[in-house]
């Protein structure tokens, strides 16, 4: 997938199923063109991969949260091998391999105060993620901060309605991630 792609598919959906196991076929089904697995699985990831493509969905998988892929050069090489077309990670090392193996890569940031909003900036620059996540996805203030930047914003965690998906998108956010199945509908 080019990133390119990637913005087309957000552009069309913003909105990304952020999927459990236990969620995956309904996740198939749903509106959301770009799926984050979050407990990936050795066992599991390439039927999974099989699975999303040809459901016209794309695979970003959580290495960070990822079962028996180790988090090295090696795994994201098997990631990339299985047909996942990026990967989600909070670590910069994990960033800059992904994108070595031709993958997309989604940093995932946590907003808890004033420091980490400092830091982000740095952690940026040095991984160059394509995207960043930045949660809990209903802070307004760190969307509109970075928003603006020249990296793609995903606003994720937390939203639990309409209103505070709309709020994030209007904030500056690119797209929003939820695991909240009746989100994926809007």
């Amino acid at each position: 997938m080019r990133y390119s792609e990637l913005m087309d598919s957000l552009e069309r959906c913003p909105v990304i199923a952020a999927v459990r196991e236990e969620q995956w076929e309904r996740a198939l089904s749903a509106p959301p063109e770009l799926l984050f697995l979050l407990n990936a699985s050795l066992l599991s990831i390439k039927r999974r991969c099989e699975e999303a493509h040809a459901a016209g969905k794309h695979v970003f998988v959580h290495l960070d949260l990822a079962e028996g892929i180790g988090r090295d050069k090696t795994g994201i090489r098997y990631l990339a091998d299985c047909g996942a077309d990026g990967i989600l990670s909070t670590k910069a090392q994990l960033i800059r391999w992904a994108k070595e193996q031709n993958l997309l890569a989604i940093q995932r940031f946590f907003v808890m105060d004033s420091q980490s909003m400092n830091s982000i900036a740095d952690m940026v620059h040095s991984s160059e993620p394509h995207l960043m996540e930045i949660m809990p996805g209903v802070i307004c203030k760190a969307l509109k901060r970075f928003g603006e930047g020249s990296v793609p914003v995903i606003a994720g965690g937390l939203l639990e309605n309409k209103s505070e998906v709309t709020t994030a998108l209007s904030c500056g956010a690119t797209a929003v991630s939820t695991s909240r199945e009746e989100l994926w509908y809007l």
